[in-house]
């Protein structure tokens, strides 16, 4: 096991929007429940992950291909690195202050959910809250997921096709590494009605303010 580096990064007003649109024109539906994100898309497929490591860092950008879709995978500062377990393989980071950003989709993509959570230095699932976004032709639309576990699902659905999204990890008191399983992609919208809870978050929404503590796992395989 290799040393472990430890940064502190203070984020002073950091404003975090709970299912708060940052464009009001954005066309994107947000899915908390993946029966109903399902059924809003068409031909979905699903990225396990399962091919990549879970005991060492993964440089990037990857492109990743699922069933008749693609995508790239980029990491903000360092690389990617596995979590999980070997029956079960994850999507993280090296640093837990890195955002995951997907972009570049190929086979006419609409909708991009799957299950987003924490993960600790070791790989294991670290409680604490994720932010996504997701953009389209009309603009950019935000979630976060507090308290999130490994079965928190969240789904974006737009009407001209997801051009990109982001996964990050809110820091507190014990860094978390922002993680993703189960990435499912789908095609041409059947329908995009919003779920009613999806209703009261794009009313209500919420902001958080604090620090994030930039942590890098820097692990021998």
């Amino acid at each position: 096991v290799g040393g472990k580096m430890i940064q502190m990064k203070f984020l002073a007003g950091a404003a975090l929007a709970l299912g708060l649109s940052s464009n009001a024109n954005a066309a994107i539906t947000i899915f908390t429940d993946q029966a109903s994100f399902l059924a809003a898309v068409s031909a979905p497929a699903t990225d396990t992950f399962q091919d990549l490591s879970i005991s060492g860092s993964t440089p990037g950008p990857l492109t990743r291909t699922v069933g008749a879709y693609g995508y790239q995978a980029s990491v903000s500062t360092t690389t990617f690195y596995g979590a999980g377990t070997s029956a079960d393989h994850w999507f993280s980071t090296n640093t837990a202050t890195d955002t995951i950003s997907l972009v570049d989709f190929t086979g006419g993509v609409f909708g991009v959910g799957g299950n987003f959570f924490g993960s600790n230095i070791s790989g294991g699932f670290a409680a604490g809250g994720v932010v996504l976004t997701a953009t389209d032709a009309d603009g950019t639309v935000s979630h976060t997921i507090s308290n999130a576990s490994t079965s928190s699902f969240l789904g974006f659905v737009s009407t001209s096709g997801v051009t990109g999204m982001t996964l990050a990890s809110i820091q507190g008191g014990s860094a978390v590494w922002p993680t993703a399983d189960n990435l499912i992609l789908g095609g041409q919208v059947l329908s995009a009605v919003p779920e009613p809870a999806t209703w009261a978050m794009m009313i209500i929404g919420f902001g958080a303010v604090g620090s994030m503590v930039r942590t890098s796992r820097g692990r021998n395989a």
